[in-house]
């Protein structure tokens, strides 16, 4: 928990991060093709978990070709918008981690917050406003804004150099924006990234109840 005390400016990740809401991601992706089959919902679910951090507009054309589906732009937005409608309330009801809220809303150390999400920016904001957080971030970057150039553009001030930042993600994609911006990252382990992180030997923490 030393690095996390230290760094003057953290980026933090939000589903799996903040709120425990990576299952109601997956179960949502899945719910859009279970009519389609079983296997289909189950299969959708697992390249989910699997690839946790990358935009529903990266996923969904590759689910709408598995169900057999053209993934036009207007397909892969009607089926980006039916997802929405499903997960939205659900993450903001998800349980949070153990912590989190807590240091977000008290920044006992004096730190400044930024959120680097794949989550639509429209949708990020409204599940911040509807938790009261939107004023515990300086910045908020969504997608379409991609992980790496939402710290890109954060560090290009020069105010901070990346070795003063902390990044915190549960996912492949939170890791490889940290490591391709140089700064220094922390995993957030769970139950669903057990096994992207098998091999992982970096700094990792459960839950923020010790910070």
């Amino acid at each position: 928990m030393g690095r996390l005390c230290q760094a003057r400016l953290v980026f933090w990740d939000f589903d799996g991060v903040i709120k425990q809401s990576v299952e109601v991601k997956a179960w949502a992706f899945a719910e859009l093709f279970r009519s389609r089959s079983a296997a289909l919902a189950e299969r959708v679910r697992i390249h989910h978990l699997a690839n946790g951090g990358l935009s529903r507009f990266e996923k969904m054309p590759t689910y709408l070709t598995w169900a057999g589906i053209e993934p036009t732009p207007e397909k892969v937005a009607q089926y980006c918008q039916r997802f929405s409608d499903l997960a939205l309330q659900g993450v903001v009801d998800a349980e949070w981690v153990p912590g989190a809220e807590r240091l977000l809303r008290e920044n006992p150390y004096g730190q400044e917050f930024v959120l680097f999400t794949a989550t639509p920016q429209q949708e990020i904001e409204a599940i911040l406003n509807a938790l009261q957080l939107d004023t515990c971030f300086a910045q908020v970057h969504g997608a379409p804004t991609s992980k790496a150039a939402a710290i890109k553009s954060v560090l290009a001030s020069g105010q901070l150099r990346p070795e003063q930042c902390l990044a915190i993600g549960d996912a492949r994609a939170d890791y490889d924006a940290a490591c391709a911006n140089s700064v220094p990252f922390l995993l957030r382990r769970h139950e669903s990234n057990g096994a992207v992180f098998r091999d992982y030997t970096g700094d990792s923490i459960q839950d923020f109840t010790a910070s």
